[in-house]
């Protein structure tokens, strides 16, 4: 094992790993009736490859707000046995309100969704197919129409929307997809960014 990890070197070890990588979906959604793979499930088989290849991963959260949102932004640090550092972000919108559940829990909620895409986007683990992403919610639903839950805003809340898609924290259209605007809210924040 010692020969085998000093003859590979910074980009081979993450390659390697990619490559070896097999995360089951072991998670099954009962009330969606589909399997997925959680960070747990990753984590657990990215272990042994880790120490097989002397390196380390090590994932930490921030949170921020954008256009009004509460987001945790995962960060995913791999580091090869040279020292060498490869960093993937993702994030995860946080619904405060959500029911049943206390502020910790979204948060908690929201962290290990950001967490898992860090994860993906590093060892390229291809979740299209999973019953969670955007893919496949459109090829499952594409002869459905769906409801989409708008946020209501406030004067300031709109006013702090408009203020982010002016200085290029957020787009025109992620506003106007995640509030309840007027008609005039929308002219006045399509004018502001691209939408």
């Amino acid at each position: 094992m010692n020969a085998q990890v000093n003859s590979i070197n910074t980009t081979n070890a993450l390659v390697e790993i990619q490559h070896e990588l097999k995360a089951p979906k072991d998670k099954f959604n009962s009330f969606g009736k589909y399997h997925y793979r959680s960070c747990e499930s990753i984590l657990e088989a990215l272990k042994p490859l880790l120490v097989k290849y002397g390196c380390t991963l090590v994932l930490t959260d921030e949170s921020k707000e954008l256009c009004g949102i509460p987001v945790v932004i995962a960060t995913a640090k791999f580091t090869d046995s040279n020292g060498k550092e490869t960093v993937v972000k993702a994030e995860a919108g946080v619904e405060v309100s959500k029911k049943g559940m206390d502020i910790a829990q979204t948060f908690g909620t929201s962290s290990s969704y950001a967490r898992k895409y860090a994860l993906n986007g590093l060892f390229l683990i291809d979740d299209s197919k999973d019953a969670d992403t955007d893919e496949y919610i459109n090829q499952t639903n594409n002869s459905k129409s769906q409801t989409v839950n708008k946020r209501n805003i406030t004067a300031e809340g709109f006013n702090a929307a408009c203020g982010a898609v002016e200085s290029g924290q957020c787009t025109a259209d992620k506003v106007i997809m995640q509030y309840a605007l007027s008609p005039e809210q929308i002219k006045h924040v399509k004018s502001l960014g691209v939408a």
